[in-house]
């Protein structure tokens, strides 16, 4: 702000160039990392200095600056000078930074967010940016649309499902799913598409889009639905998005089938048959009609009246109980009363037609006194039905029976009629006394209703039937069933979360609330695995990694409702498929190795270990050179480095080459490695001399020339490096009137005079230098010839030249240069120090008085040469210490002509 208040209280052009507002537009995926290029504003804006030509006078740079920093303004990343535009490491995430502020331009000082264009998916970051200096300055708006990347997958708001449906409802009933999938993605790869993991042949999924673009699922049904044959329907709802690849998201659908009323009541039989002695007493039991409804609750409930078909003096005999369909005796039965009655029965259902049966009752008439069965019920007893608990041991008592004649005259007996685990014994020492007790335990789950009747009849033929129904009565005895024990599963790694993995199903064999099976997961069950208590869903809310983990081994529990509860124990294995997710990785980004040159062809240079955490094909990794294939071939399996050709390091000292590694995946995965070959020098090139070129040249020294003096040189270059490239120069051979005259320095190959010459000593001299290196293990080396011509002039050419072609004899000097490459520090013992002492003295003394004699020969012949001294040229020849290596164009000639 105080930038913006000084431009204003600047010079009028200030506000000239204000007015030059630009506006530049730049587009960008979401998600970038930091350092990608958005765009340049100097290129953009073309601005440049002075219209594009050369100012007259030096300008000043162009500056660019953000006027503000605000929200817009932490994505990204200005460069002042050059105007380029980078993102910043704060990475962009659309769904962070527009969906909140949708429809609104949200301002943080000169930058803002901003997503008010008309179209859904926009998203736009603006910047204000100021160019200076003041003779360009302009406000440049920046306009930023952020790109959506499909980085979301579709979520439902909750993880179950339940939508009712009307076993009536006819096919292409639409049912709208209540809590459709959510996808923070705009356009395409929002939520595309719904399916239905198993439709069951009945129902299918469609997709209706609002006027606000908005995409609700609608459940078809397809096929007539009967609750009576399945009441319910587990499925998975997938959402998928239009991304590329496409991301789901998955949630569990349970279909519920509602009741109508599209069942009536039915009787198994039309007609029942049933005797009565006319002697029977009131609210004896002559017979019970039941009729089944296979519907539901009030749909379901059954009432039982006579048919106004039947009399009413059978009504008044026989009462019919409404609920139960029990019909008893309720009146006496006399002379008068008639023999035969068809009682008419109706089963009255909800909005049905009433079921019929008849009831043929037969009364017997009875001139005496049937015998009499008097019960004393132990066990529970209610309305002649005994209640007996399942387990009860044997011989359990459960009644007591007095058979007696009323009319005392008559023997009776009495037996039990029926099947079942029950015995009816005289009970000692009574007479006429009977006990009723089981035989055997008696399992609800085998059966739960026995009748059986006590009869006594007497010795006149005479019988009375006694019914009693024993009711057995469940207990929780049984254990929930797995169908499987061991339940192998398998999956592909990279799931979905809240991926649907199997339905476990348990059964238990007994009743009621006792029989109701709940599911749970044992104690080593990893957390992220989920199981449905009620519906026994399993399913892993987290991706799985193969790699990671590849098998999975926990167990889970079947646990019913019966007090205690009991429980059973079944192992679920899962095993997670690989999928090419992992690309190759090398043991190291970069590779080197070091190689002898002359390495012979098709050598092993190295071994390129990488690995691929993936499994079979997807595992499997193929190698290659991606440049430098024409030398270089690597083995696909083992990862051996080979050249095909021998390497010569004169010719290229390294080689840097790229390997792919690309897996065997669908669609492959690769990764490459940097590998510098670095070849180390043998001693495989003996030292080059440059100089003396020719054995056949020559040099004149004249006599008077000082000791000391340099005369010539000699100069060789190797093309090895390190120490079989040090160079040593050294006298092996001498010829000439006194060829101990001349030396030649170890390290730089300066020749100079060691004596002074007398005038004996005028002639050919022939040196023969060895240069030699210090290659390892065995140096290497040339020789060269260096002539030299002793005499005031050169007078005769041709008889120079005749004395170089004549072959020199030459005696060889076994003496090996020694140069110190670099100086050394030991200490020498101060035995050997007097020796030396001793020599250096006499040499001192010897120079001494040759120098002094050499002084005085030298002013006695200057005199007598003094006339000459402009016929004699003496030529210097440059001996520098360095000589450009490149520096190859000497011509002998020009030594030989002096």
């Amino acid at each position: 702000h105080l930038l913006l208040f000084l431009l204003f209280v600047g010079p009028f052009n200030c506000f000239a160039s204000y007015s030059r507002a630009t506006e530049l537009f730049y587009s960008l995926n979401e998600g970038l990392p930091a350092g990608v290029l958005i765009g340049s504003l100097a290129r953009d804006l073309r601005l440049s200095t002075a219209g594009g030509q050369r100012p007259a006078a030096p300008q000043p740079p162009l500056s660019f600056t953000l006027a503000s920093r605000g929200l817009g303004g932490q994505y990204v990343q200005l460069d002042n000078r050059s105007g380029e535009l980078h993102t910043s490491a704060v990475e962009i995430d659309r769904e962070a930074l527009c969906m909140e502020s949708s429809g609104a331009t949200v301002f943080g000082g000169a930058a803002a967010v901003s997503s008010s264009s008309p179209s859904s998916e926009s998203c736009l970051l603006l910047l204000d940016v100021l160019v200076l200096p003041q003779e360009y300055f302009r406000l440049v708006k920046v306009k930023i649309a952020i790109r959506d990347v499909n980085d979301n997958a579709p979520h439902f708001p909750v993880p179950h499902i339940r939508l009712s449906v009307p076993e009536n409802a006819p096919v292409n009933t639409r049912l709208a799913i209540e809590h459709p999938a959510l996808d923070p993605d705009v356009g395409t790869n929002s939520v595309q598409t719904y399916r239905l993991q198993d439709n069951y042949g009945v129902f299918t999924l469609d997709v209706e889009e609002n006027e606000s673009g908005e995409r609700t699922p609608y459940l078809i049904v397809m096929g007539s639905l009967d609750r009576e044959t399945r009441e319910e329907y587990v499925t998975v709802i997938v959402a998928e998005d239009g991304g590329t690849p496409p991301l789901v998201g998955s949630a569990t659908l349970t279909i519920g089938i509602s009741d109508i009323n599209d069942n009536c009541p039915q009787f198994s039989d039309s007609q029942l048959n049933v005797t009565l002695y006319g002697n029977s007493s009131l609210g004896t039991h002559v017979a019970t009609v039941h009729a089944v409804d296979m519907d539901l609750g009030s749909n379901a409930q059954i009432t039982y009246s006579y048919s106004q078909k039947v009399p009413q003096p059978s009504r008044d005999l026989f009462q019919l109980d409404e609920s139960t369909g029990t019909i008893t005796l309720s009146s006496k039965v006399d002379g008068d009363t008639p023999r035969l009655h068809r009682l008419i029965i109706l089963g009255n259902g909800p909005g049905c037609i009433p079921a019929v049966i008849t009831v043929l009752v037969t009364i017997i008439k009875v001139m005496m006194r049937p015998p009499e069965v008097v019960p004393r019920f132990i066990a529970n007893e209610a309305e002649g039905v005994v209640y007996l608990k399942e387990l009860e041991p044997i011989n359990t008592p459960i009644a007591f029976f007095t058979i007696k004649d009323p009319d005392e005259k008559y023997k009776v007996n009495c037996y039990l009629d029926g099947d079942g685990p029950f015995r009816l014994s005289p009970y000692k020492p009574y007479n006429n006394e009977y006990l009723l007790e089981t035989t055997k335990p008696l399992d609800y789950e085998t059966q739960q209703l026995y009748e059986i009747s006590v009869v006594a009849w007497n010795s006149e033929g005479f019988n009375v039937n006694r019914i009693i129904k024993v009711q057995v009565l469940d207990d929780n005895d049984n254990s929930p069933v797995f169908s499987q024990q061991l339940i192998e599963l398998s999956i592909e790694e990279n799931n979905v979360p809240n991926a649907f993995l199997t339905k476990l199903h348990a059964t238990d064999a007994d009743s009621g609330e006792r029989g109701q099976v709940s599911y749970f997961l044992g104690p080593d069950a990893p957390s992220y695995f989920s199981l449905d208590k009620a519906t026994g869903v399993l399913t892993v809310s987290t991706q799985l990694d193969r790699e990671e983990k590849e098998k999975y081994r926990y167990t889970v529990k079947a646990v019913d409702s019966g007090f205690p509860p009991r429980e059973s124990i079944a192992t679920v294995t899962i095993t997670v498929l690989d999928k090419n997710d992992n690309s190759p990785r090398f043991i190291n980004k970069d590779f080197s190795f070091f190689v002898p040159e002359n390495f012979p062809g098709f050598g092993e240079i190295g071994v390129i270990s990488v690995t691929d955490a993936d499994a079979g094909q997807n595992g499997w990794v193929a190698l290659s050179v991606l440049n430098g294939s024409d030398i270089f071939v690597i083995d696909t399996g083992k990862g051996v480095l080979r050249a095909k050709v021998s390497l010569d390091r004169e010719q290229q000292s390294s080689y840097v080459l790229w390997i792919e590694a690309v897996d065997g995946g669908d669609p492959a995965l690769s990764s490459t490695a940097k590998i510098t070959i670095l070849l180390l020098d043998i001693n495989d090139n003996p030292p080059l001399v440059l100089f003396p070129q020719s054995n056949m040249s020559y040099l004149l020294v004249l006599p008077s020339t000082l000791p000391g003096s340099p005369i010539t040189e000699v100069y060789a270059v190797d093309k090895d490096t390190g120490m079989n490239a040090v160079i040593a120069y050294s006298i092996i051979g001498r010829r000439g009137p006194r060829p101990e005259s001349f030396r030649i320095d170890p390290k730089t190959g300066n020749i100079t005079l060691e004596e002074s010459l007398m005038q004996n000593d005028y002639g050919l001299y022939r040196l023969l230098v060895k240069v030699s290196d210090h290659g390892y293990p065995e140096p290497l080396h040339s020789t060269v010839m260096v002539n030299l011509f002793v005499n005031d002039t050169v007078s005769n050419e041709s008889y120079i030249e005749s004395l170089l072609r004549k072959e020199p004899d030459i005696s060889i000097e076994e003496k090996q240069p020694q140069i110190s490459i670099e100086p050394t520090h030991k200490k020498m013992e101060s035995a050997s120090c007097m020796p030396t002492l001793v020599a250096l003295s006499i040499i001192s003394l010897g120079s001494i008085a040759l120098v002094t004699g050499m002084g005085i020969y030298i002013c006695l012949r200057k005199g007598k040469k003094h006339h000459r001294a402009d016929e004699n040229v003496e030529v210097q020849i440059p001996l520098n210490g360095r000589i450009n290596l490149h520096m190859l164009e000497k011509k002998p000639m020009e030594i030989s002509n002096i």
